[in-house]
């Protein structure tokens, strides 16, 4: 086989040092070619308008190959300045020939050639397909992320929905609705006094069990609240601290509905009005009298005069005189009328409304439910056991089992829980303190604004994505091009060397670019 015959096979990585090694250019070469780099800057600064000369500048790094075109394109712009031998007076094409000619002095042009090849192919082909693979990653990522955070709006929502269920409202109007939870609290409290009738015989079991067990204690020390509650329901607090309704009962006049705070522009000066005349503020007492001095007249001597206490002759009958008397805003009683007195304040509560009564009461509730609970243990203890502590015992003690007794904590549980509901709580909570409706409407709204926080995050990612999508076009762009010039380069670089090894082919490997 002739030698001619051969390909030369050259990596691409090892091209310019087979260039170097093969004495086709000198070791020296990337100083010779800083010196062309500057001719071409220079060159450059004077072009004429073209399209294909805005092609060839735009996109890659000029080399030896687009000079070529350049000087082409010169032969037609710059013909008018070719004089009759040949010559060209344009300093454009001096300019340009005189890069031509340092390239091909020492063959510094395949060396430069070469080495844009291998820095295209080994080198920013690559980095350009991993930011293509970075954006779309990061396309993919935000897209995760906005669904992640839908999910978390959706959970948001929930949570908000499930709160406001919770408490008894429907979550449209936050403060509206937590007022209005006031005017079922009667209602509430009415259903509970109704269930507590109830626990009349569990109530009375215990009592029974007690005046049995412990016979030196009263009676009336066993659930007492509980006891009137389920005799006359859920009276105001006058009734069950005296033991009589009260005449008149005089209501919290605060409007819950005024939950902002109003500030107060007014001075907290009493204002008396105009006092009149030349701004003299004496108090006028008017006239006084003669020359007496301004002295007061008591009338009659007082030496002679006798104090008359309005008291009738001997036998008369006194009259009664309705009198209330009231202490530190409550009512405590009435004289000389049948009925009660006025009742303010807390005493207008009802039993259940007031704090100190409501909790009594829910103490008494626990210790009946304690007190059955721990029977029906004792009984099933005396079941095993056959303890007869008990034989005497009335019969109202002895004729319950433990499935009467687990029927009564049953009954005593439904009413605990009727009253320890987180709704009976807001409702509490927001009777008692105003304030306490816009803690709690700024509560809930926070879940909301979680809400808000996420779609903001949505719209960021969104944003990432599109900015992800736009550099990903652009670099696609941009690839492209710089395959199409590569592969152009790579053509050129194996004709030259072609030549320059008697007409061999030439193949370089490792540079197969796939498109994009």
């Amino acid at each position: 086989m002739n030698e001619d015959d051969i390909p030369v096979d050259i990596h691409v990585g090892k091209l310019v040092d087979w260039l170097v090694t093969r004495r086709h250019v000198k070791r020296e070469w990337p100083d010779d070619v800083r010196l062309v780099r500057m001719k071409i800057n220079r060159a450059i600064q004077d072009m004429p308008e073209h399209p294909q000369v805005t092609k060839l500048l735009s996109g890659t790094f000029i080399n030896y190959f687009h000079c070529q075109k350049i000087i082409e394109i010169l032969k037609e712009t710059e013909k008018d300045s070719k004089n009759f031998l040949g010559w060209y007076g344009s300093q454009r094409m001096k300019d340009w020939q005189e890069v031509i000619k340092l390239y091909e002095r020492e063959n510094i042009y395949l060396a430069e050639a070469g080495h844009l090849l291998t820095r295209n192919i080994q080198y920013e082909i690559p980095y350009m397909r991993k930011m293509i693979t970075d954006s779309n990653k990061k396309q993919t990522d935000c897209d995760a992320k906005y669904q992640e955070l839908a999910n978390g709006i959706t959970e948001a929502k929930k949570r908000y929905v499930k709160a406001c269920k919770r408490i008894g409202i429907s979550g449209n109007n936050v403060k509206s609705e937590l007022l209005s939870l006031l005017k079922t609290l009667p209602e509430d409290f009415r259903v509970i006094a109704e269930e507590s009738k109830c626990l009349g015989s569990a109530r009375q079991y215990y009592s029974d069990f007690l005046a049995y067990t412990l016979p030196h204690l009263a009676i009336d020390q066993c659930t007492p609240l509980l006891k009137f509650v389920i005799e006359h329901g859920n009276v105001t607090t006058y009734e069950w601290t005296h033991g009589e309704p009260p005449c008149t009962i005089v209501g919290d006049k605060r409007e819950l509905h005024n939950i902002e705070t109003d500030k107060t522009t007014a001075s907290d000066e009493i204002d008396f009005g105009d006092l009149g005349g030349d701004g003299n503020d004496e108090i006028d007492f008017g006239d006084l009298g003669g020359d007496d001095g301004g002295e007061i007249d008591f009338g009659d001597d007082l030496t002679t005069g006798e104090i008359d206490w309005g008291v009738g002759e001997e036998g008369d009958e006194i009259e009664k005189v309705d009198l209330v008397v009231e202490e530190g805003g409550e009512g405590v009683g009435v004289i000389g009328v049948s009925g009660g007195g006025v009742a303010r304040g807390s005493m207008a509560q009802s039993i259940l409304r007031n704090a100190h009564t409501r909790a009594q009461f829910v103490n008494e509730l626990s210790e009946l439910e304690g007190f059955l609970s721990q029977r029906v243990c004792e009984l099933c203890m005396e079941e095993q056991h056959v303890l007869t502590d008990f034989n005497d015992a009335p019969t109202s003690i002895q004729c319950l089992g433990t499935t009467d007794i687990h029927t009564m904590i049953d009954g005593v549980s439904k009413v605990l829980a009727l009253l320890n509901t987180t709704k009976m709580h807001h409702k509490l909570l927001i009777s008692l303190s105003p304030r306490y409706v816009d803690r709690l409407a700024s509560s809930l709204r926070s879940k909301l604004t979680v809400c808000d926080k996420l779609a903001a995050s949505q719209t960021v990612a969104m944003e990432r994505k599109e900015h992800a999508a736009t550099e990903q076009v652009k670099v696609k762009a941009k690839l492209r091009l710089v395959i199409e010039r590569t592969r152009e380069l790579q053509r050129h670089i194996t004709e030259d060397m072609s030549k320059k090894c008697k007409n061999r082919q030439i193949n370089i490997m490792g540079s197969r670019l796939a498109d994009v």
